[in-house]
């Protein structure tokens, strides 16, 4: 006897592929989630490459690419997680797509599988474009040791699932399809600012660095430099060390809130 869960994760799974197609044909949402992070990443790159950090035992000078892709890899996360799914989301409840979704032999367990499965792949993808053009293009330095790259997927992988259930969380917020952008992406801005985004977090106020702790960008942001920058950089940060225990600790308290929050505000309304 066929029982329901195969049916569930085949649709599912169909879902993601249907998720896939409406994100590659939407171009404002290809291009301010996929290729945003990696255009930046070239500007600020190429904008501050004289930049050269002479870091004494590490064996190697610290260039523009090296010092910001860290950086870009948080933004990929926040922006293909939170900004992406926080939108779409938040247009789908108030233009009748989730209404009629709702009303439709579908279970939300196979909504959430399309969705989720559309960020983790396009996320990757985007991870992995931007490591190569920093690598390649650029000259960043890439980890040499599997337990480093070991600690990249983690914190990216944990990092995306916070962020992406953020973004289901924050699209309660808008109170129509035209007000999600307006809403949702001023704080994913902000966030990045005070993050260590587009400024290097350690040169940051102190009490700006104790806020920004506050959120998961930052937690994401530390465990990526724990595996790109030098270990003698750690010095600069917060408490002076990586601290990838906390890490781990602050993104997962973050992926509980984002579950809380989604409980007490999704609704999958059917039909009467």
């Amino acid at each position: 006897m066929k029982t329901e869960l195969p049916s569930i994760l085949g649709v599912g799974i169909k879902r993601i592929g249907y998720e896939l197609k409406s994100y590659i044909r939407t171009p404002d949402a290809v291009f301010f989630n996929f290729f945003f992070p990696l255009m930046m990443l070239v500007i600020f790159t190429a904008a501050f490459s004289n930049l050269e950090i002479d870091v004494p035992g590490a064996g190697r000078v610290l260039t523009s690419a090296d010092v910001y892709l860290p950086a870009m890899l948080a933004m990929g996360v926040l922006v293909s997680g939170t900004q992406n799914l926080g939108i779409d989301m938040a247009i789908e409840k108030h233009d009748g797509t989730l209404r009629r979704l709702s009303g439709s032999p579908i279970s939300p367990v196979s909504y959430f599988i399309g969705k989720f499965g559309q960020v983790f792949v396009s996320a990757t993808l985007q991870a992995v474009a931007i490591v190569l053009t920093a690598r390649f293009v650029f000259g960043a330095y890439l980890p040499e040791t599997m337990e480093l790259w070991l600690t990249f997927a983690w914190v990216f992988y944990l990092g995306l699932l916070a962020s992406s259930i953020l973004g289901i969380a924050i699209s309660a917020l808008p109170r129509s399809a035209k007000s999600a952008n307006a809403v949702i992406l001023p704080p994913i801005l902000i966030l990045q600012f005070i993050s260590g985004i587009y400024l290097s977090f350690t040169t940051l106020p102190e009490w700006l660095q104790n806020f920004a702790s506050v959120f998961p960008v930052k937690w994401i942001g530390q465990g990526f430099r724990a595996v790109f920058y030098p270990d003698q950089f750690k010095s600069v940060e917060l408490g002076g060390d990586w601290f990838l225990d906390q890490v781990a600790i602050a993104i997962t308290i973050w992926v509980a809130l984002g579950v809380v929050f989604t409980l007490l505000t999704f609704r999958w309304v059917k039909k009467s």
